[in-house]
């Protein structure tokens, strides 16, 4: 069955896209907007205990990511399952994420900038290189994966990528007042933040949010490299 979602957001892991995207996930759905999040991995190396095992962390990060989702608003999560830090530059994978843009049909999909140096998960250059490949051409050619024609998805044409994580960002979203609601996503995490989120690091989060935010009219921001496609 095809759904159709106004915006997709591709994550390498649970909780990268709350620390990515959830502001503006969250003024977008308030502005009316569906939202699609499509989880590669359910994050199942994500863990300092040595007594858990990767089936249960797993299981227990799907749940966070289920929890935090609910709260920005956004309508449906799908976990791909790759084992995490395994991700690769495959034709499977590949394949995967072509069948989610022509099963949801977005204008715009949101996703981890692959080209940031240097620190940058393995997971999230994987993804966003695969992701970039996914939407233009593969989602947008007839005759790429002409066996997904079969299974009745159609091809379809992406408006724009938005890739957070990026060292050169040419795009600034206003979150100033769904701020609150991004920490507290992040709070759902507590496998990854614990019980709540150190003060540390939620000043650390205000004060990136207003660095991104200089030279415009708002408070708090998240930047982005963001791409237009009119091909």
């Amino acid at each position: 069955m095809i759904k159709q979602a106004q915006a997709m957001v591709i994550t390498p892991h649970p909780d990268d896209a709350e620390f990515g995207v959830a502001g503006t996930v969250s003024r977008w759905v308030a502005e009316g907007k569906s939202v699609i999040y499509v989880a590669c991995t359910s994050g199942d190396k994500g863990t300092s205990d040595t007594n858990m095992k990767p089936d249960e962390i797993a299981r227990i990060r799907e749940q966070e990511q289920l929890a935090a989702a609910r709260l920005v608003g956004v309508s449906e999560v799908i976990f791909l399952r790759y084992p995490d830090q395994a991700l690769e530059d495959t034709p499977g994978f590949r394949k995967d994420i072509v069948r989610m843009i022509r099963r949801y049909r977005p204008e715009t999909v949101v996703t981890a900038d692959p080209y940031r140096r240097y620190t940058w998960h393995r997971d999230h250059r994987i993804t966003g290189l695969v992701t970039l490949d996914a939407v233009f051409p593969y989602a947008r050619d007839h005759l790429a994966y002409p066996d997904l024609l079969k299974e009745g998805f159609q091809p379809h044409k992406v408006k724009e990528v938005l890739l957070w994580g990026t060292e050169d960002p040419n795009y600034r979203s206003d979150i100033t007042n769904t701020f609150d609601i991004k920490l507290a996503s992040l709070r759902c995490h507590r496998s990854q933040v614990g019980d709540n989120l150190s003060p540390q690091m939620e000043e650390w989060l205000i004060q990136r949010a207003k660095e991104m935010a200089e030279g415009e009219d708002f408070e708090l921001a998240e930047a982005f490299h963001r791409v237009e496609l009119w091909w």
